[in-house]
């Protein structure tokens, strides 16, 4: 398998409380990108180096309830008073060519295989039916795009750069395993600590750790 960082999530309580925090935070604008109507929910989007990209992503207001439970925890009240205080840090993607061989040998559950859709691209992703995250967010969800170039070769490169993604977990040897199995273990840094995600960036404001 050739697993690489896709993209990873910040969730905001609106997508203009999102842009507000980063402008200050990285000091760009990220530009608004498309809504997903199965999630009910909609995006801003920026490339981040080597084909990666930063998505910053809230319930979309305008649009139906999606009759399931969103991704990313969107829904929990939990996680809705966190992003009422500021954005956070939900969630990182690993793209990879064999989905199917990921999920067969996952230690951990990952959830159903949803199909997305948008124009003339589909992709396939992790999605845990009651929009939880695998493990937190610690252990990343996994996506494999149709044919074609990646998505954020179409985004704006804004100068932000993803240094790093950093994990932090109680047992942190039992979260380094479970990444070696689902052999991503060389994507990400993990030491011991509460459950934590945070993700090192290189911007024009300088070196910014998102958590």
């Amino acid at each position: 398998m050739h697993n690489k960082i896709d993209h990873f999530a910040i969730g905001a309580d609106t997508l203009d409380q999102g842009v507000a925090a980063m402008e200050s935070a990285l000091g760009v604008t990220v530009p608004r990108g498309g809504k997903h109507d199965a999630m009910s929910t909609h995006n801003c989007v920026m490339q981040t180096g080597n084909e990666s990209f930063f998505e910053l992503i809230a319930i979309d207001p305008d649009a139906p309830n999606p009759g399931r439970t969103r991704w990313f925890t969107l829904d929990d009240p939990a996680t809705q008073a966190r992003l009422a205080e500021r954005p956070r840090a939900l969630c990182w993607v690993v793209g990879t060519d064999d989905l199917d061989a990921v999920i067969a040998a996952s230690p951990v559950d990952l959830g159903e295989v949803v199909l997305f859709t948008r124009g003339d691209r589909s992709w396939r992703l992790t999605v845990p039916k009651d929009g939880s995250l695998a493990m937190g967010g610690l252990v990343p969800a996994f996506i494999e795009w149709s044919p074609g170039p990646h998505p954020s070769t179409g985004q704006q490169d804004l100068g932000v750069r993803l240094d790093k993604v950093q994990l932090s977990h109680p047992e942190p040897e039992t979260l380094r395993e479970i990444l070696k199995t689902l052999q991503v273990d060389h994507l990400a840094e993990v030491e011991e600590g509460a459950p934590g995600l945070s993700f090192a960036l290189s911007t024009p404001k300088g070196d910014v750790t998102l958590d």
